[in-house]
Order: C-alpha cells, then sequence, then structure tokens
C-alpha cells in the first residue's frame, strides 16, 4: 500500500484535523443544549472546569489547524498551474476541475466556500471556548449570552460541515497527489 505526500497530507488536513474538529464542536454543542434544561443546573468541581478548558481549547486549536493546513499547505498544490501544452489535467487539480462544465461548479462554489467561509468555523468556536471559559459566570446567570454562544458554536459546526462536504467532493472529482510515495505496507 502506497499514498503520495500530498494526499495523505491532505487526507490528515480533512479526515484527522477537520473531522475532529467537527465532532468535537458536535459534542459541545449538544452538552451547551443539555445544560440549559438541566433542573437546577450543575457545578462543575476546579478540575472538571480545567478539563473543560482543555477541550475547548483544544477544539479551537483543531479548527485552525485544519483551516490553516488546508489555506497554506493543501490549496497551493490545489491551484498550481499546468505548463503550457499539457493536456492531462490530473496532477492539476484546479484546472481539471475547470475544464469541464459539468464540473467547474466544484471549483467556482466550492472551493470559494472553502477559500472564505470556512475560515468563520475556527474563529466561531474561539470565540465560543474564550467566552465559556473567561465568562463562565455570566454565561450561566445570563440566557441572551448563553444562546449567542450557542448560536456562535453552530455557525462553527455548519461551515466546517459544508466545507468538508465540498472538500470530499472536491477530492473526489479532482484529487490531490504528487509529492513522495509513502509505503504502508510493503509487498513481500
Amino acid at each position: 500500500m502506497q499514498i503520495s505526500l500530498r494526499a495523505s497530507v491532505t487526507m490528515i488536513h480533512g479526515m484527522f484535523f477537520g473531522c475532529f474538529f467537527m465532532m468535537a464542536v458536535f459534542a459541545a454543542v449538544v452538552e451547551m443544549i443539555a445544560s440549559t434544561y438541566t433542573a437546577g443546573g450543575f457545578e462543575l468541581s476546579a478540575r472538571g472546569r480545567s478539563l473543560a478548558a482543555i477541550y475547548l481549547t483544544l477544539t479551537a486549536a483543531l479548527g485552525w489547524l485544519a483551516v490553516l493546513g488546508g489555506t497554506y499547505i493543501v490549496y497551493p498544490w490545489y491551484r498550481v498551474h499546468p505548463p503550457a501544452g499539457i493536456t492531462d489535467l490530473t496532477a492539476y487539480p484546479q484546472w481539471l476541475l475547470l475544464s469541464s462544465g459539468a464540473t467547474s461548479g466544484w471549483h467556482e462554489l466550492g472551493m470559494e466556500w472553502k477559500e472564505h467561509v470556512a475560515w468563520l468555523a475556527p474563529i466561531a468556536m474561539t470565540m465560543t471556548a474564550y467566552v465559556l471559559i473567561a465568562q463562565r459566570a455570566a454565561v450561566k446567570q445570563c440566557r441572551q449570552i448563553r444562546h449567542a454562544v450557542l448560536v456562535f458554536a453552530c455557525v462553527a459546526l455548519v461551515s466546517a460541515g459544508i466545507a468538508a462536504f465540498f472538500g470530499a467532493m472536491i477530492n473526489k472529482q479532482a484529487p490531490v497527489n504528487g509529492g513522495p510515495e509513502i509505503h504502508l505496507f510493503s509487498e513481500r
């Protein structure tokens, strides 16, 4: 089994950082909704607050790793220009998508979403984490703040989910490949 370096970095970007970010944000959203409906509420111990702060910080960090890795590592590989006279565009994903009317929308809509709107996910989750950690008492006492934080967490989840969908579909139509081959298992 083997995989190219670029394909493995793309996989880490989407299936590791992006997927774990979405699962962690989903869990945070579920917990925020559940805590809204607890009778009398509950109070975390000092250790529980520390663990919650670590969880929220790591969740935001995963979002930043996904977006920064996608923007500064995977995207430049995606948009590499083919040399003049090249007819096989499989090594040039952006140009492969744009070469057909049937796939150009994946670039025009999908990649535009990923380039711009996907940045909302880590921004919204960073704000959510900060407010839940630094303003714990205000969140607990004020319903409007709780709802605002929940909305921001949902924005993070939805924008990451749409970016993940477009990323998977774009990579299916025009995968980012190339670079040295990584051999996962050697043939005997």
